[in-house]
């Protein structure tokens, strides 16, 4: 039935490239991707799924759904279709938001003999604000099977972690006075943010070595012979597992709290972006598809690399089984977020990638569909 599957893929092949690269030629960034979305909705409307746009209250998410008449599980494919400012496909999610779709047009082929469903959930801005946070929590993968995704780099690698990840904005007020005429009159906003900066240095002797700081001033003042009154930074929090850096995050709210004491200015503290957890790779459905994978023509794939970035597929992990791998595109050298990424994607090499990823994750859904074993062993590993 693979060799079907196969036959169904070399059928819409030629869609997929023009695909990747209508996308990769008109890059949008995230909740702006209009135009990016509509081109995989179209695809997938043209081949009989139904799509419901605009989920989650974010205008460019969607979720299209493929049912057969007989039961069976509910495999998911994530499509992502954000641009990073500046570069464009820097990251590939060009080729992320076709080898999904093209994995589930090809699955959806096959689906009325193997029963089951089938989704595409379209997640906008994974790069900023990721869309498969509400998902996550609003319960769209609660009675989802599995979720898969593919992302291509210079080489090929077996899905692994991901850090989890709180973006935070630390904003101090303060008093604003002549700084030269009348400094005693001023609570200076900017000196809170330079102690925050300076405790949180102190803390890092005292942290695991996973965890990840960093951070920038946002706003510190207009003038120089002007108090700020106003001051802001915006940081990153990271850590391996989500109860580490909950534990973090409570030790660096405390030094922020205790700059605004020093300084006699009030603090706010806000979330500026959505909070990512931990990826939790399922091993079972990692090795399944990275055997597909190999069988597509891929010749080595990779252990896990070693992550200290986050995604938002780390919630979606903690709701159902999922992977997030990687697959080459003949060039280990190649490096993320440059415009050197971005034109390999719809280089020979990119496009071949493409197509075996689309492949790889249309073979993975099959066995699932197909193999009680498998289906059993993955659920057991989650659980």
């Amino acid at each position: 039935m693979k060799q079907h599957l196969a036959k169904e893929m070399e059928q819409i092949q030629t869609d997929l490239k023009q695909m990747s690269v209508q996308l990769y030629e008109n890059p949008e960034l995230g909740d702006q991707e209009f135009k990016s979305m509509r081109v995989l909705v179209d695809f997938l409307k043209e081949h009989g799924f139904e799509v419901e746009v605009g989920i989650v209250d974010r205008p460019t998410a969607f979720q299209a759904t493929f049912s057969s008449s007989k039961p069976g599980p509910t495999i998911s494919y994530l499509a992502e279709y954000d641009a990073l400012p500046g570069v464009g496909h820097g990251c590939g999610h060009n080729l992320i938001g076709t080898m999904s779709c093209g994995a589930a047009v090809a699955l959806s082929k096959l689906i009325e003999q193997t029963g089951g469903t089938i989704i595409v959930f379209g997640t906008p801005a994974e790069e900023t604000n990721g869309a498969k946070v509400p998902l996550s929590e609003k319960g769209y993968f609660d009675e989802v099977d599995a979720a898969l995704m593919v992302h291509p780099g210079g080489d090929s690698h077996a899905s692994g972690e991901s850090l989890a990840m709180d973006a935070v904005q630390f904003a101090y007020t303060g008093r604003s006075s002549h700084a030269a005429a009348a400094p005693e009159k001023g609570i200076n906003a900017l000196d809170s943010v330079i102690q925050l900066f300076n405790g949180i240095n102190a803390l890092r002797e005292h942290l695991p070595t996973d965890v990840r700081i960093h951070g920038i001033i946002s706003e510190g003042g207009q003038a120089a012979n002007v108090v700020p009154d106003y001051a802001e930074a915006r940081f990153y929090l990271r850590a391996k597992k989500r109860e580490t850096l909950d534990a973090i995050s409570k030790k660096v709210f405390s030094i922020a709290e205790g700059a605004a004491q020093m300084t006699g200015s009030t603090l706010a503290i806000s979330n500026y972006e959505l909070s990512y957890d931990d990826m939790r790779t399922n091993q079972t459905l990692s090795e399944a598809f990275t055997k597909n994978l190999i069988a597509t023509g891929v010749e080595k794939v990779h252990p896990p690399q070693t992550s200290f970035g986050s995604l938002d597929m780390g919630n979606v992990s903690q709701k159902c089984p999922a992977i997030h791998p990687y697959i080459g595109m003949d060039n280990p050298n190649l490096v993320a977020h440059t415009k050197e990424f971005a034109e390999t994607t719809v280089s020979e090499a990119g496009q071949n990638a493409l197509v075996r990823g689309a492949l790889a994750l249309a073979f993975t859904g099959y066995d699932l569909l197909t193999n009680k074993e498998l289906y059993d062993e993955m659920k057991r590993e989650f659980s």
